[in-house]
């Protein structure tokens, strides 16, 4: 005869198990494609300028097989941005160039910057997932190299976008006045923020502002892949109004309701995903982190983090930091 503690044990350890391959079902079927388009609004363009909508996307980790992912990436293209922010990422897999091409060739008519994530030059490898509660990933020296340069070249001449690789650029939308500063990927410690001031002082000393621009105020706007509070203290040292990232996946993995369990990098886990303020020396910028639109193929689970992408509508006013 069950001894009816035993039993009750038994039928707990089940109800646990199921529950928890209930989760692993629900996170690698389910929720991992459960994609959503996360509205924000930044008061931060000149008085009487033109709203201007920013398409932010991060971490597409694109493999050649994804086509629902595709095909969603692809769709984006129906909020007309103004702007496209591509925070890196973007490769999944060794074969993953073709697909990527077809996924963003609707953004061809919007201009665009883009810095790189290490998944941009190495393929995703296992790693075990509980490694990453003892700090930020590692990348094995086994990885395989990716052909980034093809990667730069679209990005670059088909589609036109700007590269924020520790450099600094300008441009002009509806009449706004848009300065970009980014680094490379500072979660491998490509970052070169000694470089900075000086990259942004020869931007600002070369660029060629239209005409009846030149008295106006530049919005600045940081953009890095991994947000270490580093990069973040630089960058509003720097005069940023806004900084774009990615790269912590928002953590992945979550229970409801609570911040990040993890980070992959020194950020807070309050500010690993969504919309925040980053102060540094009394100064202030808005945070924009993504949680991102894919996952490793090595890891393709997701809980309590849907995958995103931003659309951040710059408006114009007074504001105020909070």
């Amino acid at each position: 005869m069950t001894h009816p503690a035993a039993k009750t044990a038994a039928t707990a350890l089940g109800a646990a198990a199921a529950v928890g391959v209930g989760a692993v079902a629900w996170g690698s079927l389910v929720e991992r494609n459960r994609y959503l388009v996360r509205h924000e609004v930044l008061p931060i363009l000149e008085p009487g300028a033109r709203p201007l909508t920013v398409l932010h996307l991060a971490d597409l980790h694109l493999a050649p097989w994804q086509e629902e992912k595709q095909e969603w990436v692809r769709s984006l293209a129906d909020y007309e941005p103004d702007l496209v922010i591509n925070t890196g990422d973007n490769l999944g897999h060794e074969d993953a160039y073709d697909a990527l091409e077809y996924t963003l060739a609707p953004f061809s008519s919007a201009p665009g910057v883009f810095v790189n994530g290490s998944n941009d030059y190495v393929g995703p490898s296992f790693k075990n997932p509980m490694r990453y509660f003892t700090g930020p990933s590692k990348h094995p020296k086994t990885s395989v190299v990716l052909d980034t340069p093809r990667m730069e070249r679209y990005f670059e001449n088909d589609l036109g976008w700007l590269s924020l690789n520790n450099t600094a650029r300008a441009m002009t939308i509806k009449g706004s006045r848009l300065e970009f500063f980014g680094v490379n990927d500072a979660h491998r410690g490509w970052d070169k923020l000694g470089t900075l001031p000086g990259v942004i002082e020869d931007m600002r000393e070369n660029v060629e502002w239209p005409p009846g621009l030149g008295g106006q105020e530049s919005v600045s706007i940081g953009v890095t892949h991994a947000p270490y509070q580093r990069v973040l203290n630089s960058f509003v040292n720097n005069g940023a109004n806004v900084i774009f990232a990615g790269h912590t996946h928002g953590g992945q993995v979550r229970l409801p309701g609570l911040p990040a369990l993890v980070t992959n990098c020194d950020i807070p886990r309050d500010q690993a995903q969504g919309l925040s303020v980053w102060h540094n020396a009394r100064r202030a910028a808005y945070l924009n982190v993504s949680a991102g639109i894919g996952t490793s193929i090595y890891a393709p689970f997701r809980f309590a983090c849907r995958p995103e992408a931003v659309v951040v509508t710059l408006t114009a006013s007074d504001f105020s930091y909070s």
